[in-house]
């Protein structure tokens, strides 16, 4: 294990590891990394978009049906394990679910940290990947995921903190994934050349042009992880549309636009060894790994 790259990846619900950061484990693990997913919640919230799949029974049994899509992605992307911390999907602000006492965002802050912390202090990772502040996305429980692992990076090594939780750990750097306007933008263009219509409308508006966007890691996809990366995707067979926003853009196309998944740099107790990096383990020499 002392020899061996390893990632711990958090996700706020089932199918985010697949709409995010699905290329990167993928390449990681073909590469013999230990891939380690967290997933906060149970998507208890999320609606059918599937309409082949929305009945009665899918939508009384969507908890249940979310896991076995769960499992499957994480078969295809290469995960080695799967760790649920089991609390529930708090919805969306202001809503009924978002005020339950039992949504993830009611949970104790310091619980929520002291669990991220035991599995940052027994999996060891080099490199953990979380949420950044969701300027343009505020659900409650990506928000909650941002600032609970940011607390769980910096408390994992320290030994004041929960120490219950194990022997101590520092991980080297901690990341988030980003969608940058720039890249948007040219698949924008592109389908619209195309005279098609395009999905990107909506996250393109209201994005300041000027806004300088913190991209310090591009994880190039291969026309492989892409496949795999796709074929995560659609196992959330109820959450995706089969023609939807996820798969109006060609896999060609965006190999040719856009071959990255692209990510912040959070904190770093290991500095990059470069402004842009194309390796999150970048510059960890056998101290780290």
């Amino acid at each position: 294990m002392e020899s061996q790259r390893r990632l711990v990846v958090v996700h706020a619900h089932p199918d985010d590891e697949a709409s995010k950061t699905a290329g990167t484990v993928a390449t990681y693990s073909d590469q013999g990394a230990r891939c380690v997913l967290v997933t906060a919640t149970g998507g208890e919230e999320g609606e059918v978009l599937n309409q082949a799949l929305d009945n009665p029974d899918t939508r009384s049994r969507l908890p249940e049906i979310r896991r076995m899509e769960l499992d499957a992605s994480v078969r295809i992307l290469g995960y080695d394990e799967l760790v649920l911390l089991g609390y529930r999907d708090s919805g969306m602000p202001d809503s009924e679910a978002n005020a339950r006492s039992d949504a993830f965002v009611r949970v104790d802050e310091d619980e929520v940290v002291g669990r991220l912390v035991e599995i940052i202090r027994t999996e060891r990772p080099q490199v953990v990947i979380g949420y950044d502040d969701h300027r343009h996305y505020q659900h409650p429980d990506h928000l909650r995921v941002h600032v609970t692992t940011i607390a769980a990076f910096e408390a994992a090594g320290n030994p004041e903190r929960f120490p219950e939780a194990g022997p101590i750990w520092e991980p080297a750097r901690l990341y988030a994934p980003k969608f940058s306007r720039a890249a948007l933008s040219r698949m924008h263009d592109a389908l619209v050349n195309m005279g098609e219509d395009s999905p990107f409308d909506r996250l393109l508006e209201g994005w300041d042009p000027s806004e300088i966007e913190p991209i310090h890691a591009r994880i190039r996809l291969t026309p492989e992880t892409l496949r795999r990366a796709r074929e995560a995707l659609r196992a959330h067979a109820t959450q995706v549309d089969p023609d939807g926003f996820w798969f109006k853009v060609p896999p060609d196309l965006i190999l040719e636009l856009n071959p990255y998944e692209e990510y912040e740099l959070l904190a770093a107790r290991v500095p990059q060894p470069a402004e842009i990096v194309g390796d999150l383990f970048a510059g960890l020499d056998e101290r780290h790994i």
